[in-house]
């Protein structure tokens, strides 16, 4: 394959250029939801927030929210932690402290602090940024950006940012076409010719199709921008209703969206196609999301050098694939092999294996996602599973060939992959 003279400087050059801050993105606070458990993820999130699940080899989910910001040209993030955050905030301090607060530029940790009379903890989204006002205020944005953590995408916030601008919108909903049997797990709006929105309804059990596209509904992203003194007003009303749950989707947007300029912004590709974004909130779409990247062409496109997704990794040898006899070789297709890897005489296909990992002779590991530091000894088989951090995997353990039998042990989705921690194989490194 040859490549173009301005691909060849481009892979020469010494730094990656993300977007220029703009006087609009200059004046914007981003505010990243980080706080949730993840319960869907099962034994995942036992010793850690779902935004700090690793992902794609080397990443942590949180990772795609924040380089998206980085590279849309907002410096001004807070990142809102509760749940189990102590890994987290190891990861925000080693891989986001690259930041200059000199020139305004941060990366600010807001963990639940019991900071209103109440003393309570976030008590839901819209609570979360309440309780945060007073911090909100010294930095005095005008418009504040909302969003989650644990989402898995690639997008340019300072168009859907302009976007808000240009339409004098209150407050502006990222959203995305999604199959209407899938809706049933996201806020499901409806909206006009001017898309603006008429209804909005969260995890409706009959979400509504769009007019025009009747197998497919318009499913909120968790991304709002909202005007800030118009985003205080509505936080402060909302803390002073007993009966609210003090959420986005169940509260805020809801009872908004009459009251206010309420405008949908759909996330597309430049071809007008649904943009690439990935809810990995089951161990089953955390597994197909990991499974997806070791297409030849996928969709995410990890890369693309205008695009970077940055993180922090520890500093590994390469990845090392040694022996070259029949029946014992080193190899992985179509597979991802991150550094610090050793591959020794065993077979990887179609696998995402993550740092420090170490496979043994005659072990064959195939559609798996292999979490960092695994060890995976001789004679093994595995097959659709996912194994957590620092897992010791015996000899001659076999693992997605007898479901039943796997279901003793591990936990078995319904879609028959298997998840595997150390805890389950009797290694409790955390008591």
């Amino acid at each position: 394959m040859t490549i173009s003279k301005e691909q060849q400087e481009k892979l020469y050059r010494y730094y990656t250029e993300p977007k220029m801050v703009t006087d609009l993105t200059r004046r914007t606070m981003v505010l990243v939801l980080a706080g949730g458990e993840g319960s869907r993820l099962k034994n995942l999130t036992a010793w850690r927030a779902k935004p700090a699940v690793p992902f794609g080899g080397k990443y942590r989910i949180i990772d795609f929210a924040l380089s998206n910001c980085v590279n849309s040209g907002l410096r001004r993030i807070g990142v809102l932690t509760q749940y189990k955050s102590h890994s987290l905030i190891r990861h925000l301090q080693r891989a986001w402290s690259f930041m200059r607060a000199e020139i305004g530029e941060f990366v600010e940790i807001l963990p639940a602090q019991q900071r209103t009379h109440k003393k309570e903890w976030y008590q839901g989204t819209a609570d979360a940024l309440f309780q945060n006002l007073d911090i909100l205020r010294r930095h005095n944005p005008q418009y504040v950006i909302v969003l989650g953590g644990d989402h898995i995408y690639t997008m340019d916030y300072s168009a859907m940012l302009l976007h808000h601008v240009e339409t004098r919108a209150d407050f502006t909903v990222g959203c995305i076409e999604v199959p209407r049997e899938e809706a049933t797990e996201f806020g499901v709006m409806s909206v006009d010719d001017e898309m603006r929105i008429t209804r909005f309804t969260e995890k409706p059990a009959h979400p509504e199709a769009m007019p025009d596209k009747p197998g497919t509904a318009l499913a909120s992203m968790g991304i709002y921008v909202f005007s800030t003194e118009f985003l205080f007003d509505i936080l402060i009303s909302d803390a002073e209703h007993e009966n609210s749950s003090h959420d986005f989707g169940k509260d805020i947007i809801p009872a908004n969206i009459h009251k206010a300029r309420a405008i949908a912004y759909p996330f597309r590709k430049p071809d007008g196609e649904p943009g690439y974004w990935r809810d990995v909130g089951t161990v089953y779409s955390y597994w197909k999301a990991n499974m997806e990247l070791c297409a030849i062409d996928p969709e995410l496109n990890l890369y693309d050098r205008d695009w970077p997704i940055w993180t922090y990794q520890p500093q590994s040898a390469p990845a090392k694939f040694i022996f070259d006899d029949e029946g014992r070789r080193g190899e992985a297709i179509d597979s991802l092999v991150s550094a610090g890897c050793i591959i020794s005489g065993a077979r990887l296909k179609r696998s995402m294996v993550f740092f420090g990992c170490h496979i043994e002779n005659y072990s064959l590991v195939k559609d798996s996602v292999i979490l960092p530091k695994v060890s995976i000894g001789r004679n093994c088989r595995i097959s659709r599973a996912v194994i957590d951090k620092a897992t010791v995997i015996p000899d001659n353990t076999v693992i997605g060939e007898n479901l039943v039998e796997d279901a003793r042990r591990f936990h078995v989705t319904k879609e028959g992959i298997v998840l595997v921690t150390p805890e389950m194989m009797g290694q409790n490194l955390y008591r």
